[in-house]
């Protein structure tokens, strides 16, 4: 179990639950008064007298009752083995704390301290399309061999959400979920087994204490925590509204960088992509190399070669001969790689379905295959 220091936490927990005083607020009366738990011993007059408070906002914080609350949620805390940081705490995110409305408290379970060389959050609609996917699945790929370091932050969500966690695990990197509700669930319940295979290299991430709902003006709060916790912001796809492009706006706000793939114009959920780049609030990404150029990431040639040395199998055999073809050709049609090899079709298509469980190949329409 996690050991923390109850009296410490229990205050910075109880002050979180004051209704009616936000994070800017409380981080002023805190640096007022110097520490967390004088604000609970202190008089309403003296509370009253500090800037931005006033007697309606003093008398919230005298007649507030939030310390029972918070000693049942230190008991959550240590029976299931989470993390709690605190704003003033070393623990605490640092590029989150750079963001004005950023929550006090935040709650984490997982294997990763929050921080790291590189932080991409990753966002976009629920309605995602297959093109959507690939690019994001395609992308994801591509930072995994040249930034290794880099860890990818969405929310779990429905499309281009769940695409970017489960791309990230498919190739190694650590990733960052951000949820709309307590610890104490998952939502929605099939991203459950996701939820759990992140945790050895990332995190489950809220400001919301056990017993909060996944209500919808939830989703809308944990956007800023996506935007904060990261460089920058990727929108795959998105309609004209929702809770991607909040996010996208919250990160230009912090003044973190913002990209976006662009899309047919008469594509529902390319409009709010093609809007981002149209107003210069995103920079246009196609490819790894725009990432690169748009965010100034130098790309580690040696570092990329030794780790594809190391994960990458050659085939062997026929199955060899196939594979290389069709990546010198970058696409191949069953019949044009019969027409170089030699070899009958029917083996050729026996050969590309042991390629494509081998995760080295993947089928296109019109019996068409391309190499990952």
């Amino acid at each position: 179990m996690v050991k923390v220091n109850q009296t410490d936490l229990k205050y910075q927990i109880a002050i979180s639950l004051i209704k009616g005083i936000g994070p800017v607020l409380i981080r002023n009366i805190i640096a007022y008064l110097g520490d967390v738990e004088a604000v609970f011993r202190e008089k309403e007059g003296v509370l009253g007298k500090i800037p931005g408070v006033g007697a309606i906002t003093a008398s919230l914080i005298t007649k507030s009752n939030t310390l029972e609350r918070a000693e049942k949620e230190l008991e959550f805390i240590e029976k299931n083995n989470l993390k709690a940081s605190f704003f003033l705490d070393d623990t605490f995110p640092v590029r989150l704390n750079q963001c004005e409305d950023a929550p006090v408290m935040i709650y984490h379970k997982g294997n990763h301290s929050l921080e790291g060389q590189k932080l991409l959050a990753v966002v976009g609609t629920r309605n995602v399309t297959e093109a959507g996917k690939e690019n994001c699945r395609n992308l994801i790929r591509d930072i995994s061999r040249y930034y290794p370091n880099t860890t990818i932050v969405s929310g779990l969500a429905y499309g281009v959400d769940i695409c970017a966690h489960k791309a990230a695990l498919e190739f190694g990197l650590p990733t960052i979920a951000v949820l709309a509700h307590g610890l104490d669930r998952i939502y929605p319940g099939m991203h459950r087994d996701t939820a759990a295979n992140l945790l050895a290299k990332g995190a489950l991430v809220t400001e919301f204490m056990s017993g909060t709902n996944p209500d919808r003006q939830n989703f809308v709060k944990r956007n800023r925590i996506i935007a904060g916790l990261a460089d920058a912001t990727l929108v795959v796809e998105s309609a004209e509204k929702g809770g991607s492009l909040i996010t996208a706006h919250l990160a230009q706000s912090y003044n973190r960088d913002v990209l976006a793939f662009p899309g047919r114009i008469d594509d529902e959920f390319s409009r709010g992509c093609n809007k981002l780049i149209k107003t210069n609030v995103a920079a246009m990404i196609e490819k790894i190399e725009d990432v690169e150029y748009a965010l100034g990431w130098e790309r580690k040639e040696d570092l990329a070669d030794a780790k594809q040395l190391t994960m990458f199998v050659q085939p062997e055999g026929d199955a060899g001969i196939v594979y290389n073809m069709v990546r010198q050709e970058k696409e191949a049609t069953l019949n044009l790689v019969s027409l170089k090899t030699g070899m009958p079709v029917n083996k050729i298509s026996s050969l590309m379905l042991q390629l494509e469980f081998d995760g080295l190949v993947k089928s296109l329409p019109g019996n068409v295959y391309r190499c990952l």
